[in-house]
């Protein structure tokens, strides 16, 4: 049988089933879905590909889900480093937002942050931005997956002057992504402290007839929770629950403020988390009780947030220190063992994002969203455990090839959809450009 592609490899880890890894089994790609997965001798007896790699040395694995990003703010990468997030927000980014935010400032900041996140095996993002509908015509232009979250804020900006209108054009970019097997959305208020319940109690009817997550900050830090009890008399959690948000379509980001009944409240309602946990560091927003959340049968997912606060778009890195950070906080080192992390960069952010039939794990019937990992380098030697050696001690400098529905996006290394040399000048431009204010 004549196929697409077919990936033969050292190793093939599907992440569902969880803790199985296959040894020289192949990937069978046509048509932009997994349709087999085999022994190797096997596979070359039964099929012919198109094209064909042979990967002696490498991993496969399903394309990694940043479950939070604002990949526009890219282009603020270390410019206003080791500050408290309030102050970082309201004396830093804020005002440059207010003085260059524009279509393309997004573009360009996108692009950037997509050919960071192929680079680093990243195949599929959810994002939180302003004029979200560039953002989804750069996510269709490079083939990369998306959710593309409608935000929703009270505050004026360039691309909105109040949340009616917010919502408005949310609406018109879900209509005109309703057919993208790429491209989706989520509605996307930003925070508990900039969303009024008027526009909650919108938001959550709209979300419901519409079918598509609703993506927050919320419970980030110590100072945000203070401030809903004096403002509102309850905690946020409380009062979106009282809003009718508490439900499976949430998607909950950084919770770094949580209570032990709040965990169960959460796990009893469908709910799920994103754990950001580099930034939560940088920005000293506190601790995100992972292990906890997982017990408790929370399905917990990993996210950058922006390369603003973080200040890269690495989920290698936000998977090691998931598993490093989620020992220290349990005070147990067999919490968050490296295919826990692994899966929460992989499946359950999948899950969170109502992606789960299409991708998030080396699957028949799913998208053929696949990355290579080539495992020969001195610093991931000896390999006793392949999923331990991803996670632990792997870079994301070693992944070397990337395929989303099928299509490469990255081959030994050279990305397919970009001009790199253009993408280093218009980047130069704003760099000259945002150190002026």
């Amino acid at each position: 049988m004549i196929v697409d592609t077919l990936i033969h490899a050292r190793w093939i880890i599907p992440v569902e089933p969880e803790s199985v890894t296959y040894e020289h089994h192949t990937l069978v790609i046509n048509k932009g879905k997994i349709i087999d997965l085999l022994p190797t001798p096997e596979a070359k007896r039964k099929y012919t590909g198109t094209n064909t790699e042979q990967l002696d040395n490498h991993a496969l694995l399903p394309g990694l889900i940043n479950c939070h990003t604002h990949a526009a703010m890219t282009l603020f990468r270390g410019i206003a480093d080791d500050l408290p997030l309030m102050d970082w927000l309201q004396n830093h980014i804020w005002p440059l937002e207010q003085k260059w935010l524009s279509t393309e400032f997004v573009k360009d900041g996108t692009d950037l942050a997509i050919a960071e996140m192929i680079l680093g095996g990243t195949t599929c993002f959810n994002d939180m931005y302003f004029f979200p509908d560039i953002t989804a015509e750069q996510v269709l232009q490079h083939g990369i997956r998306a959710k593309v979250g409608l935000i929703v804020i009270d505050f004026p900006s360039a691309w909105a002057k109040n949340s009616d209108e917010y919502i408005t054009k949310g609406l018109a970019l879900n209509k005109q992504l309703h057919n993208s097997s790429l491209c989706s959305t989520a509605f996307a208020p930003h925070a508990p402290y900039t969303v009024s319940n008027e526009a909650f109690q919108k938001i959550k009817v709209l979300a419901g007839e519409l079918n598509i997550p609703i993506h927050i900050h919320v419970h980030e830090t110590a100072q945000e929770v203070e401030q809903s009890l004096a403002q509102f008399g309850q905690r946020p959690l409380k009062r979106l629950h009282d809003l009718g948000l508490i439900m499976p379509s949430l998607i909950a980001v950084h919770m770094t403020q949580l209570t032990d009944e709040e965990i169960q409240f959460l796990a009893n309602s469908g709910s799920h988390i994103v754990h950001c946990p580099e930034s939560n560091l940088k920005l000293a927003s506190g601790f995100s009780p992972i292990a906890k959340c997982l017990n408790a049968g929370i399905n917990v997912a990993l996210g950058t947030d922006s390369a603003a606060s973080n200040n890269d778009l690495d989920m290698f890195g936000e998977m090691r220190t998931a598993a490093l950070l989620g020992k220290a906080v349990a005070g147990d080192a067999s919490a968050i063992p490296a295919m826990t992390a692994l899966r929460m960069a992989t499946i359950n952010g999948a899950k969170a994002l109502g992606l789960d039939d299409y991708c998030g794990s080396l699957s028949l019937g799913k998208a053929a969203d696949v990355i290579a990992i080539d495992l020969s380098a001195l610093e991931t030697q000896p390999i006793y455990c392949p999923v331990s050696q991803i996670v632990y001690a792997a870079s994301r400098q070693q992944v070397t090839d990337v395929w989303v529905s099928g299509k490469c996006l990255l081959n030994k290394r050279e990305l397919t959809t970009f001009n790199t040399v253009d993408l280093k000048k218009r980047t130069a431009l704003w760099q000259q450009r945002l150190i002026k204010i």
